[in-house]
């Protein structure tokens, strides 16, 4: 049987937000017996290395590094309730590797909805610096026993796509070793893995898997642990057509989580078709959320152009989800990018309180016949 048939959204978080309060409160009542708090962000709030599994392979995974990409613990959520009602598959897996799997490594940055922590640092370049008490967790996790593999877990804009068409929903990364890109046995590893997850998941999203950059970075979380051993794989959950809160990514997400894990208990540290990884479409930054075409401004002179527009995510106090707030990114001949919402304006009215609209400035216009 495939995941994809069995696969659970956990009902406990049906938004895209999740509230730290009310992540560690479902670990503590519902997977306290393994759960293991392994230290404190800097507004004191606990960060939970979960542990499941029996076998030789060891893998370290963790979600939430950058607080406003929730789809990781999602699809951690989601893949153990759904594995619960396949109790075999569940053995069979987990009987060949043992996981430790850090939920919500930035919390105040999870509560936030932002992607650095609590005293603005971003945790995934600060790995010399140490400047964060989070990521001396992290490190000290990764240094206590010898991990086979680890899965460092993310998300990425909208703004990409596999060529120029379909959005990169999921994407990929064996990351670098060094700023020559050498293809060393380790990333080979990697590479072998995300073949595996690219070969099932590309028959349920065509053309929608890409690869990320491999650019070597030298202060990044991956490029350094991979630098010193450790077999690491990133993971970038992207957009789905008319999907901003990403329900859709969020499945195929852990879907792949699934897929990964197994390639990990079946390769044993093997490289068997790794070859298939450099199929994988690299990521192109093609798009913008919105796109008015051919709009004619309320000037003095004759003036027609096109105006770009991003969401913005922002958490609202009060609110259970994030809100999406558009903001004016490029005004211009907007050539180079398309819009997943393209909207011609010839012929309208753009009615707005100022003449022009304002870059980097909340969407104050409309577009009327």
């Amino acid at each position: 049987m495939n995941f994809e048939q069995i696969y659970i959204q956990n009902p406990d978080f049906p938004n895209r937000y999740i509230s730290p309060g009310k992540l560690f409160s479902y670990l503590q009542t519902n997977l306290g017996d393994y759960i293991h708090e392994i230290g404190r962000s800097y507004l004191d709030k606990p960060i939970y290395k979960l542990s499941i599994g029996t076998g030789a392979i060891h893998v370290l995974a963790w979600s939430q590094m950058h607080g406003n990409e929730s789809n990781a613990t999602h699809a951690m959520l989601d893949l153990l309730l759904s594995l619960d009602n396949m109790p075999q598959m569940k053995e069979d897996l987990f009987s060949k590797i043992s996981l430790d799997f850090i939920f919500m490594l930035n919390p105040d940055g999870s509560e936030r909805w932002t992607r650095l922590n609590a005293v603005d640092i971003d945790l995934n370049r600060d790995f010399h610096n140490e400047a964060s008490k989070e990521i001396k967790f992290l490190k000290s996790l990764a240094s206590s026993k010898k991990y086979d593999y680890a899965l460092n877990l993310h998300e990425q804009r909208t703004i990409f796509t596999t060529d120029g068409v379909h959005p990169a929903t999921l994407s990929f990364l064996a990351p670098s070793e060094n700023v020559e890109r050498s293809i060393t046995e380790n990333r080979k590893k990697c590479m072998a893995v995300i073949a595996a997850v690219y070969n099932h998941l590309k028959e349920l999203i065509p053309n929608q898997i890409g690869r990320y950059s491999d650019e070597f970075y030298p202060t990044s979380t991956g490029d350094n642990f991979i630098k010193s051993g450790m077999p690491t794989i990133l993971f970038e959950g992207g957009h789905f057509i008319d999907d901003y809160t990403r329900k859709g990514t969020r499945k195929y997400y852990t879907i792949a989580l699934y897929y990964a894990l197994k390639a990990i208990s079946e390769l044993n540290a093997g490289v068997t078709g790794w070859e298939t990884y450099l199929e994988i479409p690299e990521n192109q930054e093609t798009h913008y959320d919105i796109v008015y075409r051919n709009v004619k401004l309320n000037t003095d002179h004759h003036c027609i152009l096109d105006v770009a527009v991003q969401y913005r995510e922002i958490m609202e106090e009060g609110k259970d989800e994030i809100s999406f707030v558009p903001f004016v990114v490029e005004v211009g001949e907007v050539k180079k990018r398309k819009g997943w919402l393209e909207i011609d304006c010839t012929g309208k009215k753009f009615v707005s309180v100022t003449k022009y609209p304002k870059l980097d400035a909340v969407v104050d216009f409309t577009i009327e016949d």
